[in-house]
């Protein structure tokens, strides 16, 4: 590492760092978060010193985001809070982070950040539009499988995991099991929320290292319509567990061209608050699979509101106090497409390391191949030379709105569909896709060059 401090120095540091913000906003001192962000940027050089000063601008005591994170702190489990903040801000993203970065250099090819798995492919509902929802309920990563990515993924530096599915609740036992052996990660679980009960959040807390990201879709009607009726309620139940718990939670929005106004409204945007959510994510409907249904994915004009509508509503100033993420119009925040282990990677439950969770092509298996042999096959060799795939990163996916590209990584890499039920030729997939790139394209470029005058 950069910086000459041990990891355990490190960890010290920021422990103290932890104890004496809670110190502070049991005082009252609502800018306390700024001190972390100081500690931060001394002992790591994660990022560029305008985004700490960015931060710290942020999290100043008369920010919408101080005041914010000043209210969470009230009304949070302060022993889940502080183990959460260890396992999954310090050793997940922040050491985790740069020892990534040195291991890349060691082994010349990308090595994540994050590692997103899936425990399995069973799942207790069929939602329109997910690719899992037609595959065989019998495919799983067993705890022997999880346990050796992660110990390998650890020798690598990654200290950060998603599971995906499927729905990973269905395997809830392990996942706790390896979350309590691994508290020196961090396991963000996307989730359909309706499996989490009393006892789930009690074992939340043990573990300390778990956060929730809960699939909604908008209202009642919206929600039963995509992914069966009843499941709003149970999810509405789960989510008042966890507030009632203190425990920090998310959702997780895919939005199409059927819904996404409704899940951007202020009104939602309440209900959620309301129901104590803190972040979201919002995803753009996907053309994946073969039998996929093209009048969901989102027109350029739709795409174009969400992404005025999101950074609208998260920021510094105005909007709502709750923090919104779109993976696809936040491209140009992370340099681009973060897939293919330049930042993460995606492994099914049939152990095909795929480059990402909407991708899936792959030549490497973890039942074959050590994890570092699978992140060296050659679709993610050739994804990192090409990265990133497009010098306006509002176009940052190769496949969405890059096509012509994904159909020569995959083509000069040899790798194969991983498609469980019905395999998608990759000519098939960017087929779907090319009209639609060419549609964002001009939107895109427009969008680019007013918040970037100088770009060629």
């Amino acid at each position: 590492m950069a910086n000459a401090l041990t990891h355990a120095a490190q960890r010290k540091v920021f422990e103290v760092a932890m104890d004496n913000l809670a110190k502070k906003f049991d005082k009252g001192e609502k800018d306390a978060l700024v001190d972390l962000v100081d500690t931060m940027q001394k002992y790591g050089k994660v990022w560029d010193d305008r985004a700490y000063e960015s931060l710290k601008q942020g999290f100043a005591a008369d920010s919408k985001w101080g005041e914010r994170i000043y209210e969470i702190y009230q009304h949070a489990d302060k022993k889940y809070l502080h183990d959460l903040f260890m396992s999954a801000a310090f050793e997940g993203g922040f050491y985790g982070f740069q020892e990534t970065r040195r291991t890349a250099k060691k082994y010349g090819c990308g090595i994540p950040w994050i590692i997103l798995f899936d425990p399995t492919t069973a799942c207790n509902l069929k939602c329109v539009g997910c690719w899992a929802a037609e595959y065989s309920k019998q495919l799983n990563l067993s705890y022997e499988d999880m346990d050796s990515i992660v110990t390998q993924a650890k020798d690598l530096g990654i200290h950060e995991f998603v599971m995906t599915g499927g729905e990973p609740t269905v395997r809830k036992a392990d996942v706790f099991k390896l979350c309590e052996k691994h508290k020196d990660c961090g396991f963000w679980i996307f989730t359909n929320g309706t499996m989490v009960d009393q006892a789930f959040v009690d074992n939340m807390k043990k573990c300390g290292n778990i956060m929730l990201n809960i699939s909604i879709e908008g209202d009642e009607a919206t929600t039963d319509a995509r992914r069966g009726k009843g499941t709003y309620q149970r999810a509405m139940k789960a989510m008042d567990t966890l507030k009632e718990n203190g425990i920090i939670y998310g959702t997780s929005i895919c939005y199409t061209s059927q819904n996404y106004k409704a899940v951007t409204t202020d009104e939602f945007y309440d209900f959620l608050l309301d129901k104590g959510v803190v972040f979201s994510w919002y995803f753009h409907f996907m053309p994946v699979g073969n039998a996929t249904n093209m009048d969901l994915v989102p027109t350029p004009e739709q795409r174009e509101y969400m992404y005025h509508r999101v950074r609208e509503v998260r920021g510094y100033h105005g909007g709502k106090p709750i923090y919104l993420m779109d993976f696809q119009n936040d491209g140009e925040f992370v340099s681009g497409c973060i897939a293919g282990g330049k930042y993460y990677c995606h492994i099914n439950s049939r152990g095909d390391v795929e480059p990402c969770v909407f991708i899936h092509y792959s030549s490497a298996n973890i039942h074959e191949k050590s994890l570092l042999e699978c992140l060296q096959q050659p679709l993610f060799k050739a994804y990192q030379k090409a990265q990133p795939f497009n010098k306006n990163l509002l176009q940052p996916c190769p496949m969405l709105e890059n096509p012509k590209i994904l159909r020569g990584l995959v083509e000069k890499s040899g790798a194969k569909s991983t498609d469980m039920m019905d395999p998608e030729n990759v000519e098939h997939l960017c087929g779907k896709c090319d009209p639609y790139a060419d549609a964002w394209a001009p939107v895109a470029d427009r969008l680019w060059k007013s918040n970037h005058p100088n770009a060629s």
